[in-house]
């Protein structure tokens, strides 16, 4: 059933193929304390004393099995909102290949850092510590900030950061502000818009604007380009604010948090339900067809092409592009200011392609001359929606069970009944009325299912997830793989179905002693979302290869994935290549393919 879904979806293009720079710690946000790992308070307890005027002596005690990074510690020393000249001096550090920063020095058990001021310290002097860690079991913690107040007679007290009153914790703790890294950032989150519209779903949506801009003046493709970038630019950014706010409430959401409520998920497939039914002329929803979406997005004028972007962002809202998890894990780790500006920077690349078409007139001239082609390309149009919609039903069925599948579908048929009914105009459009009701009585009927997804029994040779049982398996020196998925990822699916999920790989899987462990994020679980954040990640898919060492970091794979790429990291997390029968001579990463 997974097989036949994946094919019907890719009917519009193909997933682009391509690599997903990894996360950076510095884009990591509050991983939550459970038992297998300590607060970053209890994991790095920090001492501050004077060591005579000028010299302040900052000592960490480290928790085993966890570092710190030397390059990360930052110390600034104030006296009435003035900088004052300080050098630190740094013990010999262990020397260390990090997945995140490369080459770094580390610490482990303690660091003793000095810190000399040019000048005697004087009183109301203060001084902000600012550190990041990590721990051999594969989290890692934001960058951490505490604030002392200073004097050489009162000595050393610590204080709440300026500006912030002492509240109670928070579940998600924001970083410090990184506007080095913010550039950087946006071109990640610009180029992650752009390949969205590729993915399936939003790639009709697309094309139909591009060819409505057949027909149409300079002055009108260029005023709706931009009317519809303004829809994509401020549907990113109000789903940015809703789940910035979620998150400091202190639910732990991630990106495609909507896709977990099988009530989202259901209005979802309606709505490509109507959108197929209106591509292939079978109604007609506003004066013009080339903005169909919904009844919004099908109106001609501006406000057809405004709400044809946000119908856009809400289609885009079960992919992950690439370049955009790093992305998105970095923008709510920031002041929601600097977030809202990198969901921006999203919108902002998703809607390039358009806006570029519209003034592109070399681009236009590629175009065939209006004709009837465009009738019979917005009719075929139609199926890749019918497979979306078809998709997302099924998604609702594995959230909450087959009887409730079968009460949507008949709902979704009570909804066409609905549409005809409408378009025969008089006393019909009461009956349709009363049609559109059932509907979305029926999409909210969930029968007789009870456990939906949770009933549902992993394939031979998986294990599911919890962080007891990584941490169990991590400490027998066994090297495990950690795959997040969910029935509403798109990109997941693929990965599975081309790549994971062959004879082929689960051989190599077996072959090299390594534990396929699945995080089934089709339902909202807490603990997944959790560690999804303690990766610098607030989307999935998620992929992570544990070596057999129980003190080394786990290999963090790209978003797309091929073959070669999970060969070669099984490869490197076991210490040894398959010996066992078959085709596997191709598994080696010298061989040419």
């Amino acid at each position: 059933m997974r097989s036949l879904l994946i094919g019907l979806l890719l009917l519009c293009p193909s997933l682009v193929l391509g690599q997903t720079l990894t996360g950076n710690p510095n884009a990591l946000f509050g991983a939550a304390a459970t038992p297998e790992f300590l607060p970053v308070e209890e994991a790095y307890q920090l001492e501050v004393e004077f060591d005579g005027e000028r010299a302040v002596r900052l000592y960490w005690q480290i928790t085993e099995a966890y570092y710190l990074y030397q390059h990360a510690f930052k110390l600034r020393l104030e006296a009435d909102g003035q900088p004052l000249t300080a050098t630190p001096e740094f013990p010999p550090a262990l020397e260390r290949t990090d997945e995140y920063f490369g080459d770094v020095r580390v610490y482990y058990n303690n660091a003793d850092i000095m810190l000399n001021a040019a000048a005697p310290v004087p009183a109301g002097a203060t001084l902000a510590v600012t550190f990041q860690g990590c721990a051999d079991a594969g989290l890692c913690y934001p960058p951490k900030t505490q604030y002392f107040a200073l004097g050489p007679a009162s000595g050393v007290a610590a204080i709440p950061p300026p500006g912030r009153q002492q509240s109670g914790p928070t579940s998600v703790e924001q970083g410090t502000v990184d506007l080095g890294s913010l550039p950087y950032m946006l071109l990640l989150a610009f180029l992650g818009g752009a390949i969205l519209n590729l993915m399936p779903c939003v790639f009709p949506i697309l094309s139909l604007k591009v060819l409505s801009f057949a027909r149409s003046s300079d002055h009108d493709r260029h005023l709706h380009s931009w009317v519809y970038t303004a829809g994509v630019v401020l549907s990113f950014v109000a789903v940015a604010a809703l789940l910035i706010a979620l998150q400091r409430a202190g639910s732990a959401v991630g990106w495609g948090f909507q896709l977990q409520s099988p009530g989202f998920v259901i209005a979802l497939a309606y709505l490509f339900l109507v959108m197929g039914l209106s591509l292939s002329g079978m109604l007609q929803l506003g004066g013009s067809l080339m903005n169909a979406g919904s009844s919004l997005a099908g109106r001609g004028g501006l406000s057809g092409s405004f709400f044809t972007g946000v119908l856009a962002v809400v289609v885009a809202s079960p992919c992950t592009a690439p370049f955009m998890g790093t992305a998105l894990g970095f923008a709510v780790t920031q002041p929601p200011a600097i977030g809202l500006a990198v969901f921006a920077a999203l919108g902002l690349g998703m809607a390039a392609p358009l806006l570029l078409f519209s003034y592109s007139g070399a681009a236009r001239k590629l175009m065939p001359r209006p004709g009837p082609w465009m009738e019979t390309l917005k009719q075929f149009l139609a199926f890749p929606l019918y497979a979306a919609a078809i998709w997302l039903l099924w998604v609702a069925g594995r959230q909450t069970g087959v009887n409730t599948m079968a009460a949507v579908l008949a709902g979704a048929l009570a909804l066409t009944l609905a549409l005809w009914l409408w378009r025969l105009g008089g006393w019909k459009r009461g009956a349709a009325v009363a049609c559109a009701l059932l509907a979305v009585s029926l999409a909210s009927w969930r029968g007789l299912d009870e456990n939906g997804k949770s009933a549902t029994q992993l394939a031979a040779g998986l294990v599911p997830f919890s962080e007891q049982s990584l941490a169990q398996l991590r400490r027998e020196g066994t090297p495990v793989f950690v795959d997040v998925t969910a029935d509403w990822c798109i990109t997941c699916l693929a990965n599975e179905n081309a790549v994971l999920f062959t004879d082929e790989m689960t051989a190599a899987f077996a072959a090299h002693g390594v534990t396929y462990m699945v995080a089934d994020w089709t339902n909202y679980d807490p603990d997944i979302a959790r560690f999804i954040s303690s990766h610098g990640r607030t989307g999935i898919p998620l992929y992570l290869m544990y070596p057999a060492d129980p003190a080394a970091a786990p290999l963090l794979l790209p978003q797309i994935l091929t073959r070669d790429t999970v060969v070669q990291a099984l490869e490197a997390v076991s210490g040894k290549k398959p010996q066992i029968a078959g085709n596997f001579a191709e598994l080696d990463p010298s061989s040419s393919n």
